[in-house]
C-alpha cells in the first residue's frame, strides 16, 4: 500500500508539474534572443501608466500609493512625485511635459518635469466632472486623446461614484477646445496611436473589443472597426506596428489584428506596457505588485522626442 501510494504521489506531482509547464508560453519570436522577462521592482501596491521620455527615462505609478516613479537609463528607481494625484496613465508631449491621468479628483494634468508643478488641464465638461480618465496618447499635432470610463475608487470624497458623463473618448485639440471623439463606448480603457498621426487604436473591455480608427486632419476620428475580440487596460506600439495589449500577461497581436505572441507575467493582473531604454527596445511592463522588463528585437513606435 506504501509502494502504491508513493507512486500515485509521484504520478501526482508529474502531472502538478506539466500542467503548471503548459500553462507558461514561451517567450515570442519578437523577444530578444535569449532574453528573460526580469523583475526590476517590486512591492508596489498596483502599478500602471508607464511612459517614455525623450532620453528613454520611464516613469510609471504605484497608484494606491499616490505617487509616481522613475527608472532611469542606468537601472535606477526613484520617487518623482508624491502626492500625484492618484496619477494613472501617463504620456510625455513633444515639449518634454509630462501628462497624467488625475485619478484622485477625475482630472487632466500636465506636469513640469524639472519643477514638479502640475497644471490642472481639465476636470471636466459641461459643469460636469469626468468619470475619471484613465490612459491618454499625444499626436504629433498635439491633440490628446484620453479615455473617461468610471472605476469607482475608495479614495473619492468630492463625489459619490456615480457617472455623471457619459463614459467617452476625448479629443483635447492643440488650442485646447475639447470634443467628444468617439460617444460609442461600453468602458474605454487603454489607448495608443501611430507615430505619423493616421491611426488611433483603443480597447473598450465593457464590451471585451479593441477597436481602430483613422485620424483626419482635423483630429477626427473616422473608419472606425474591429481590432481584435479583446479588451486591454494598457496598450503599446513597436516600429513594425505591432500591438501589445494587456490583462492576463501581454497580448502582442499583428497589425492585421492577428495573435502572434502571449508574454505571461507571475502577477495577477499586468496593467500597461511601454517601449523604453536609451534605445528605445525593451518591453517595460507594470503588473500589479511589480515592475518588469523584456529585451525585445524590434524597438518601440513611439511619438515621444
Amino acid at each position: 500500500m506504501k509502494r502504491v501510494s508513493f507512486s500515485l504521489l509521484c504520478f501526482s506531482f508529474l502531472l502538478v508539474t506539466v500542467v503548471s509547464a503548459q500553462e507558461t508560453s514561451p517567450l515570442p519570436e519578437l523577444a530578444a534572443p535569449g532574453a528573460t522577462l526580469e523583475k526590476l521592482a517590486g512591492d508596489f501596491k498596483f502599478t500602471e501608466g508607464p511612459a517614455v521620455d525623450s532620453a528613454g527615462n520611464v516613469y510609471f505609478t504605484d497608484q494606491p500609493n499616490d505617487r509616481i516613479l522613475k527608472w532611469s537609463v542606468d537601472g535606477k528607481l526613484t520617487t518623482f512625485l508624491q502626492p500625484a494625484g492618484r496619477s494613472n496613465g501617463l504620456y510625455f508631449d513633444a515639449e518634454g511635459a509630462l501628462w497624467a491621468c488625475a485619478d484622485e479628483k477625475n482630472q487632466l494634468w500636465k506636469i513640469d518635469v524639472a519643477s514638479g508643478e502640475a497644471e490642472v488641464v481639465l476636470e471636466g465638461r459641461d459643469g460636469k466632472l469626468f468619470n475619471g480618465p484613465n490612459d491618454l496618447w499625444i499626436a504629433p499635432d498635439g491633440g490628446v486623446f484620453f479615455t473617461d470610463p468610471l472605476y469607482k475608487r475608495p479614495y473619492w470624497t468630492h463625489r459619490d461614484g456615480e457617472p455623471q458623463l457619459p463614459r467617452a473618448l476625448y479629443r483635447l485639440s492643440p488650442d485646447r477646445q475639447l470634443a467628444v471623439a468617439d460617444p460609442d463606448v461600453t468602458q474605454p480603457n487603454g489607448i495608443v496611436g501611430t507615430p505619423d498621426g493616421k491611426r488611433l487604436y483603443f480597447a473598450d473591455p465593457g464590451a471585451k473589443k479593441t477597436y481602430v480608427c483613422d485620424i483626419a486632419a482635423d483630429g477626427k476620428l473616422t473608419n472606425r472597426r474591429l481590432f481584435c475580440e479583446q479588451g486591454s487596460d494598457g496598450m503599446t506600439l513597436d516600429a513594425e506596428g505591432n500591438v501589445y495589449l494587456t490583462g492576463k500577461g501581454v497580448q502582442i497581436f499583428s497589425p492585421a489584428g492577428e495573435k502572434i505572441g502571449q508574454i505571461d507575467v507571475p502577477e495577477k493582473w499586468t496593467a500597461n506596457v511601454c517601449f523604453g531604454g536609451a534605445d528605445r527596445q525593451t518591453l517595460f511592463i507594470t503588473a500589479s505588485t511589480g515592475f518588469y522588463a523584456l529585451k525585445m528585437k524590434v524597438k518601440g513606435a513611439t511619438t515621444a522626442p
